[in-house]
């Protein structure tokens, strides 16, 4: 027992060793979770009657282990709220994700009571892809712990997730930490010198094959020339004052100096970070907004130029309002709020995009239905918890000149078909908008940063991204960053990025391994249910 318990801590500590933003240790997601394999492994051939408990149990624990301590700076965002609502809410992104990878373990150990070994491993890396993609898009979503986004910093060795997206990361990892489980497994169990050498060669050929073809396609990879000059600002204004402290029009200002510090006469992207325009601005009424106002006149030196710019905007409705439209109090009026990428340029142009991915609790209350009596505590966490409103699709917001951009809000960045889905409808860059100040000076900011690197890489475009306080910079089509600020630093940079209109093979058919996968585990989970009903009835 143990035994177990200390293997499955080492696994949570390789991961967690492996995971980004750690350096020269990425080759630890190989064997990080053979120490986890082993533990199962031991449950299953043992004597104990309680067999499942033990395994969901052993599993949870590394699983918490590499999560908690993989994202410890979820707390930070948090405690300004006290430590008595900060640690219980900081729990739930802490344990849910290990609850779920602990489920896919324990119906790994339930396939195996109606297969075999070699069966049940395949099914486990269907029931993990399977948890993967239903924490990407439930209500309760948070895909950070995709095992595919652990090449974030060693983006060289997975160039094919144009491809794949991550999901094709989190097979290849399984796929080698398997078979290294089972040549270890074939000592103690004194199997063929055959079968043992079989499986080093298919060790080697499955760590080989990738790494050489991703190498080869990196340092192979060229651009297309297609130019545009893009000017990214970072105002580095403390996210815990923007909201009022400091009159907007004075941040516009800052904004707009920066802008100025680096702009040419043929920029035309000024991209600035997530709700710059802190003020609720009505979106029907906004070309007479006097921020709006403030930032246009600021282009008259820019006459090809637009802003890209995050907004805190607002749309009231009389009659057939939205499901999440709010009433206002006094009125029959009723009210949408949005975290909101927008367009400014010289002219009377203006084109929307809000935010869809929500952060659940701060943005958004999950299963709101249900979970309505929750609504005042999570209000704690900003205020605005089931105020805010998305859109269906994602959006493309296009420059006067034809040139589109895909806008993308802060925690979005980490949805890859998302963002596929924003290139495969006409996007020729990525803009990332952001606000990482939340996280204060922790891996948080850095990991966020680096995910963005493998949505280079799926969609084949440069990224731009403005932070307001965490680290904004310039991401080309291979996933290198070219150009970054220091964090909490007021900046600006410039950069000629090459646009793309090509579609890569990820772009055009997005999550369809997950998709594949998951359907698989479905029919593995029927398989469980029908033999546990099966020997219900023999009983």
């Amino acid at each position: 027992m143990k035994k177990n318990i200390l293997l499955s801590i080492f696994s949570g500590l390789l991961l967690w060793l492996a995971w980004p933003p750690m350096h020269y240790t990425t080759i630890f997601l190989f064997i990080g979770l053979v120490p986890m394999l082993l533990a199962i492994e031991n449950i299953i051939q043992s004597t104990s009657n309680r067999k499942g408990k033990l395994i969901f149990g052993t599993a949870f624990l590394g699983f918490f282990i590499w999560n908690s301590l993989s994202i410890y700076w979820v707390y930070n965002s948090l405690k300004i709220v006290g430590e008595l609502v900060a640690i219980p809410i900081t729990l739930i992104p802490y344990s849910l994700g290990p609850l779920l990878m602990a489920t896919a373990c324990w119906l790994y150990y339930r396939f195996r009571l109606i297969t075999n070994r070699n069966k049940g491993l395949i099914a486990l890396v269907c029931f993990w892809i399977g948890y993967e993609y239903l924490h990407q898009t439930w209500e309760l979503s948070f895909p950070w712990m995709t095992l595919g986004n652990g090449f974030a910093v060693t983006h060289q060795w997975v160039q094919w997730y144009e491809y794949t997206g991550v999901y094709g990361g989190t097979i290849w990892i399984w796929a080698i930490n398997i078979l290294l489980f089972l040549i270890y497994i074939g000592f103690r169990e004194a199997q063929t010198k055959q079968t043992r050498q079989k499986l080093i060669i298919a060790a080697v050929t499955v760590i080989v094959l990738p790494l050489s073809f991703s190498l080869y396609k990196y340092y192979n990879y060229t651009e297309q020339a297609d130019p545009s000059n893009v000017v990214v600002v970072q105002p580095n204004i403390d996210p815990y004052f923007k909201m009022g402290d400091i009159p907007v029009s004075q941040q516009i200002q800052t904004l707009t100096h920066l802008s100025d510090s680096v702009g040419q006469v043929n920029t035309e992207f000024f991209i600035w970070p997530e709700t710059a325009i802190a003020d609720p601005v009505n979106e029907d009424r906004i070309r007479t907004s006097p921020y709006f106002l403030q930032a246009q006149q600021f282009l008259n030196k820019y006459k090809n130029g637009t802003i890209i710019t995050g907004a805190e905007t607002q749309k009231y409705f009389n009659t057939d309002k939205t499901e999440t439209a709010s009433p206002i109090a006094g009125t029959n009026e009723y009210v949408d709020n949005y975290n909101t990428a927008l367009t400014i340029e010289n002219s009377a142009e203006v084109h929307f995009y809000h935010k869809s991915k929500l952060v659940p609790g701060a943005e958004a209350l999950p299963f709101s239905h249900t979970l309505a009596f929750l609504k005042p505590v999570f209000e704690h966490l900003g205020g605005a918890t089931g105020s805010y409103a998305g859109q269906e699709n994602p959006g493309v917001l296009y420059a006067q000149s034809g040139i589109g951009a895909a806008p993308v809000i802060c925690y979005e960045s980490i949805w890859g078909e998302w963002v596929a889905r924003s290139v495969r409808s006409g996007a020729q860059f990525i803009a990332i908008i952001t606000n990482d100040g939340w996280w204060e000076n922790t891996s948080g900011k850095d990991q966020h940063l680096d995910y963005a690197k493998l949505r280079a890489i799926e969609t084949r475009r440069w990224v731009c991204r403005s932070a307001n306080t965490g680290i904004s910079a310039f991401i080309n089509q291979r996933g290198d960053i070219v150009q970054q600020t220091k964090w909490w630093t007021k900046a600006a940079i410039k950069q000629d990025i090459n646009l793309n209109s090509d579609l890569t093979f990820y772009v055009t058919y997005g999550d369809y391994l997950p998709k594949i996968t998951s359907f698989l585990a479905l029919l593995g989970i029927i398989g469980i249910l029908v033999r546990v009903r099966f020997k219900r009835k023999e009983k």
